[in-house]
């Protein structure tokens, strides 16, 4: 039986419309960084021929390699701060039933509510005191802080689902709290932790707010303070400045397309709590 109708057709044709029109941010941002400055715009602003060398002249003059590899580092070192703090936490609220747990739970989902900015000036005064002002760890910090309520969110409603069982036998077999929670747990919340990993990578990779305020002054800066490299007071090259924008977000999309799948499972499992 063929069940294609006329109405799946229209359905396809729709979708391929939306798909191709959210397909010409990236056709811009692809012209305008293969752009010649001195040649004529076609079609999305396309000129003949592409000037491939514009991603190799920004990528040197932005001093993109070591901004790339300090980037890596902090999302890095972040990321697997994020995971290992809210993972835990949210074991612990998930299955502690005393009163303090629930009040603990939704005095971290207060995070949401309250904006970073709001922090900017106590937090700079605290770290030039501490004189972490120019190091990468006073960034580290600070996207791990802004990070922790959504993570915590995510893994106290996938293990409120979650059955005890299986803890209660690794229980019964003697495990320790700690051996049981990262041999038995941990392993079953990897959608959660797929998802959390990706877009906090996401959020502290593209952070420009931060790096530029806390790495002042010191030699380090990552991959969106070196596209910043081109933009001026009274001029920008907007080719070199498209040019490095494709060069920082590579390591992120590949990243994004090889944990993508768990995104949507972490976000089933904690929607149904």
């Amino acid at each position: 039986m063929n069940r294609y109708t006329g109405r799946s057709l229209v359905i396809e044709i729709v979708l391929i419309a939306v798909a191709a029109l959210f397909m010409i941010p990236f056709l811009v941002l692809v012209s305008v960084a293969l752009r010649d400055p001195n040649g004529t715009t076609g079609f999305l602003g396309f000129t003949w021929p592409l000037e491939f060398s514009n991603l190799a002249t920004a990528f040197t003059q932005s001093q993109m390699g070591p901004a790339l590899v300090t980037s890596l580092v902090i999302t890095g070192v972040s990321v697997a701060l994020v995971i290992l703090v809210s993972a835990t936490a949210g074991y612990t609220l998930a299955r502690r039933t005393e009163r303090w747990s629930k009040g603990m739970f939704y005095l971290f989902l207060t995070g949401f509510l309250f904006p970073g900015q709001l922090a900017l000036v106590p937090l700079y005064l605290t770290f030039s005191k501490l004189g972490l002002v120019g190091n990468p760890v006073a960034v580290i910090l600070i996207d791990t802080a802004a990070s922790l309520p959504f993570a915590i969110f995510l893994y106290t409603a996938f293990l409120r689902e979650l059955a005890p069982d299986y803890e209660e036998a690794a229980t019964i077999d003697g495990a320790s709290p700690w051996r049981m929670f990262w041999s038995v747990v941990f392993p079953l919340v990897r959608p959660v932790t797929g998802t959390v990993g990706i877009l906090s990578s996401l959020s502290i990779w593209n952070d420009f707010l931060h790096p530029l305020l806390y790495l002042t002054g010191g030699s380090s800066r990552t991959a969106p303070l070196a596209v910043y490299t081109f933009v001026g007071e009274f001029s920008s090259n907007w080719p070199l400045v498209f040019s490095a924008l494709i060069v920082s977000v590579i390591p992120i999309l590949i990243a994004y397309f090889l944990m993508q799948r768990f995104i949507m499972r972490g976000f089933a499992s904690g929607l149904k709590g």
